[in-house]
């Protein structure tokens, strides 16, 4: 049996209701751009609008926009709701997340 993480959890509306960076607090969060970045690439390669999307998410297409453009971070019920949405595996969505391994880099190991 696959998992869903959108039948999992007890959705209510207040759910949708994420943390926005105050309109005074401009800066730009890398992690935020990159994971929104990867949303709507993910987003177009498979031929979803971006309302479309966000009703298949059950996120607004306003907030699904900003999402996109990194100025939402969302609470983990919402990541898997796009990743479920997406029909991926949270591990092959976060794999564009991922950075490249820096030279010289020392193992936790050592």
């Amino acid at each position: 049996m696959n998992f869903n993480p959108v039948d999992s959890y007890a959705l209510s509306a207040d759910h949708s209701r994420m943390v926005k960076a105050s309109d005074g607090d401009k800066k730009d969060v890398p992690e935020l751009l990159q994971f929104g970045e990867a949303v709507r690439e993910q987003r177009k390669a498979r031929g979803y609008s971006q309302e479309a999307f966000g009703d298949a998410c059950g996120i607004d297409r306003s907030y699904m926009g900003g999402i996109e453009r990194g100025q939402h971070n969302l609470a983990l019920v919402n990541i898997m709701k796009i990743i479920a949405a997406l029909d991926m595996q949270p591990s092959e969505f976060f794999k564009a997340l991922d950075k490249p391994a820096t030279r010289g880099r020392k193992s936790s190991s050592s």
